[in-house]
């Protein structure tokens, strides 16, 4: 779910909450590190500080669709 540039893995995710304004996007490393650890996603989204419904939606519905616009390159033809 990264795309690498400069040896860097990047990930695509909303900087802010399209609701509110927010910033959720430094979030998301922590939320799938604390995810894999176990801890229920309440939990989680408490521990991050997200207690509005619409900044947790951000990151609960984000899909990485990098890794398959990647695999299209529309100026070759």
């Amino acid at each position: 779910h990264y795309y690498i540039t400069n040896n860097l893995r990047i990930m695509i995710i909303p900087v802010r909450c399209f609701t509110c304004g927010k910033v959720v996007g430094n979030k998301y490393e922590t939320y799938l590190a604390l995810l894999q650890a176990d801890y229920p996603e309440a939990d989680v989204m408490d521990t991050l500080g997200l207690r509005r419904y619409c900044c947790r939606r951000m990151l609960l519905s984000h899909v990485n669709l990098i890794d398959k616009l990647l695999n299209y390159a529309p100026l070759e033809k």
